[in-house]
């Protein structure tokens, strides 16, 4: 019976997707943690952008924290990771084209990303370029994990070997 080898980047790949969704989880929390105690700042952050109408804004601000905590978790424990990440890819378009618009109509924000946000104080300059390429890495960072969620040190990894075991 010939040895099985598995070629080096075929076995990168579990860890290179175990590091990539620990960074994602850990942008999501750090970004959920800075707004989740002032939620009228998350609100406001949302209505600076000028894209939606005041309800939607709302709701929008007050509940973006609650489901960037939730995919920071999941993506850390590994739970869902294909659902998180093709969550966290289209929340990350969204901030890319919100971005984008801003930045189009000549809006100065910050773009609230990580707690604060709204208009700019005078004499600060938006930093909408660093914020594009941030987020955009992060997109293809999710779109990456929505393609191969495996992983190591996961939940999903760890039901998949239960489910997987044959019996005795």
């Amino acid at each position: 019976m010939p040895l099985v080898t598995t070629s080096r980047p075929a076995a990168l790949l579990p860890w290179l997707g175990t590091a990539g969704r620990l960074l994602l989880g850990g942008v999501w929390l750090a970004a959920g943690a800075s707004k989740i105690t002032d939620l009228d700042a998350s609100v406001r952050a949302v209505r600076a952008y000028r894209l939606l109408p005041e309800t939607a804004a709302q709701v929008v601000g007050a509940g973006l924290p609650l489901v960037e905590l939730l995919l920071g978790v999941l993506l850390v424990a590994g739970a869902g990771v294909r659902a998180a990440a093709v969550v966290s890819a289209v929340l990350m378009l969204g901030f890319v084209v919100g971005i984008a618009s801003a930045w189009a109509r000549g809006l100065r924000i910050d773009c609230g990303c990580f707690g604060s946000g709204g208009e700019l104080a005078a004499g600060q300059d938006p930093t909408y370029g660093i914020e594009l390429a941030r987020d955009a890495a992060l997109l293809v960072l999710a779109l990456l994990l929505a393609r191969w969620p495996t992983g190591r040190f996961s939940l999903d990894g760890l039901t998949a070997r239960h489910v997987t075991k044959e019996p005795s």
